[in-house]
């Protein structure tokens, strides 16, 4: 072997480990350059090698497919660093989709890998840059995917558009002006630290005023304690009123919705609205002495 063929075989035997993870050759630029390397297959190497894999089930011949068209991967990928993702993590995505291409390739229907396999490349970065963009998903179906990755490609330098931009790219895209619209807010939120990145106690983070102390579990309890005391103690207060008190209590303060008027229990007792009044403030003040000894 000679030393240029030896040097291939390692850069190959390297490259086949670095497939499923682009940063183990040391650097992303060290592997992009060994990529860069590899040979390109003519046509009817790619026909023999696509027919080994598709009748044989060749793990070595979908190898060397595999290797031949990660210079596709690369710039392809190359294509998505605008959305602020790792370069390692959008190749090693499309290479994933490079698989699957290779895996389902026919090379009887006289189409070259490459043009077959940019569809599945593309799919497969697609999806991570939705998964991974926001952590609140910007695009969950597969019109508005579709919207969300050409409105970026459409939208001058980033800015805001206007309301005949918004009507050109809904015509362009069979889509409502609404649509565009929604999606170009969404997109236009910018991400937030839920912490601070610094050791500074003192620094205003979203997580020093988004946390809910009312929720904390040691709160509930004491609050569901407190309130099974409360209704206990009512209940034990109510115990010291005599029928008529207690009904008077029960129908002015403890009914889910309106309570009685004072003219209702004047009627239902025979008395007049001011007896009832009296009779409800001393039965108040003796709940009152009850709960406050308990």
């Amino acid at each position: 072997m000679t030393s240029s063929s030896h040097s291939l075989a390692l850069s190959n035997t390297a490259l086949t480990a670095a497939i499923a993870n682009p940063g183990a050759l040391g650097t992303i630029e060290a592997y992009i350059s060994a990529v860069h390397r590899l040979p390109v297959l003519t046509h009817q190497q790619e026909i023999e090698l696509g027919k080994k894999v598709r009748d044989d089930t060749d793990l070595d011949a979908a190898r060397q497919l595999i290797l031949s068209h990660l210079r596709l991967v690369v710039s392809i990928a190359r294509q998505y660093l605008g959305y602020g993702l790792p370069h390692a993590d959008l190749i090693q995505e499309g290479n994933v989709g490079l698989m699957k291409a290779v895996k389902r390739f026919d090379p009887d229907r006289g189409v070259r890998l490459v043009s077959f396999a940019v569809h599945w490349i593309k799919a497969e970065i697609h999806e991570y840059v939705v998964r991974n963009w926001r952590m609140v998903k910007v695009a969950t179906t597969k019109a508005q995917r579709k919207l969300f990755f050409n409105l970026r490609r459409m939208r001058p330098d980033g800015s805001a558009l206007n309301p005949e931009q918004i009507q050109e790219i809904a015509a362009e895209l069979n889509v409502r002006p609404e649509d565009v619209s929604e999606m170009e807010v969404r997109m236009s939120g910018h991400e937030m630290a839920l912490e601070s990145p610094h050791d500074d106690e003192d620094a205003f983070a979203p997580i020093a005023y988004l946390s809910d102390d009312a929720q904390e579990p040691t709160q509930v309890l004491e609050r569901r304690f407190h309130d099974d005391q409360q209704g206990a103690g009512l209940a034990d207060a109510l115990q010291v009123l005599d029928p008529r008190s207690r009904r008077i209590i029960e129908a002015r303060w403890l009914q889910d919705e309106g309570g009685a008027t004072l003219h209702e229990l004047a009627a239902e007792f025979g008395v007049s609205a001011e007896r009832v009044r009296q009779i409800e403030a001393a039965a108040l003040k003796k709940m009152r002495q009850s709960l406050a000894a308990a």
